[in-house]
């Protein structure tokens, strides 16, 4: 099930850009120079993404059985239905009104980080919706999309090239998420509230939503989606409601056949 659920350009992309980071890092290693800008470059990096993490430890809430229990164990299951041996160590924090969430990792230590406003929206009644999102960014670090992401760094740094595998990661990751919370319209409601809102989200028709999107096009749409590491919403829903019809498909075709 998991094979089918990644993406292929996710690791034609992986591939494409392990193969232009792997000649970048040999041009770097042959010279003194270069060796030295990877190390310190790996350095920066290393420090910089640890304090970002102390910053989130020292002042964010963590989620725990005793504390946000529900959400835990709603993670837990995730999780554990996923393969993963332990649940990430997941955070709640205020981020001023912004509806957002994102998975991360240190030294083999995962993180989920949930933005305040997002986990509001069960508030609303959105309950699956936050399980779509949790689910979204356990995804992320069931396919070891941050540990991928600094091998290739150079990669990533070169025009379009990195920006097409993180968007090809952002659908293997709905896909996952709707797959397993088996709810394909909590994903397209989740992905319509980081839109709107959680407010807004009840009077938005998402069919219209998603052909309007496709009719306003042109080039600045098309080029902010080239320089994007986020596939429009809009796009993302659609494409969510597509391996779904896929998969109803597939399973129809397949009782026929055993039938």
């Amino acid at each position: 099930m998991k094979n089918r659920l990644v993406l292929d350009s996710e690791k034609v992309y992986y591939g494409v850009c392990l193969a232009a980071s792997f000649f970048v890092y040999i041009a770097l290693f042959i010279s003194i120079i270069g060796l030295f800008y990877i190390l310190l470059g790996f350095l920066i990096t290393v420090v910089l993404h640890g304090l970002a993490i102390g910053q989130i430890q020292n002042n964010a809430v963590k989620v725990t059985r005793k504390q946000f229990p529900d959400i835990y164990a709603r993670a837990e299951k995730i999780s554990r239905d996923m393969g993963m041996r332990a649940v990430p160590d997941i955070y709640i924090t205020q981020e001023g009104g912004i509806l957002n969430a994102f998975a991360t990792s240190f030294f083999g230590r995962k993180f989920v980080v949930l933005y305040a406003d997002i986990v509001e929206i069960t508030k609303e009644g959105y309950v699956k919706e936050l399980d779509f999102v949790i689910a979204h960014e356990l995804a992320h670090i069931q396919r070891n999309h941050i540990t991928k992401s600094l091998i290739i760094l150079p990669a990533r740094w070169m025009p379009f090239l990195g920006k097409a595998y993180s968007r090809a990661c952002e659908f293997t990751c709905d896909r996952m998420a709707a797959a397993y919370i088996q709810n394909t319209e909590a994903g397209a409601n989740a992905l319509t509230i980081l839109a709107v809102g959680k407010s807004l989200c009840k009077e938005v028709d998402i069919s219209e939503y998603v052909r309007d999107a496709k009719a306003e096009g042109g080039f600045y749409a098309w080029a902010s989606h080239l320089l994007s590491t986020h596939p429009p919403l809009p796009v993302r829903i659609e494409r969510l409601y597509q391996f779904h019809h896929e998969v109803n498909k597939a399973s129809l075709k397949n009782a026929e056949l055993a039938g």
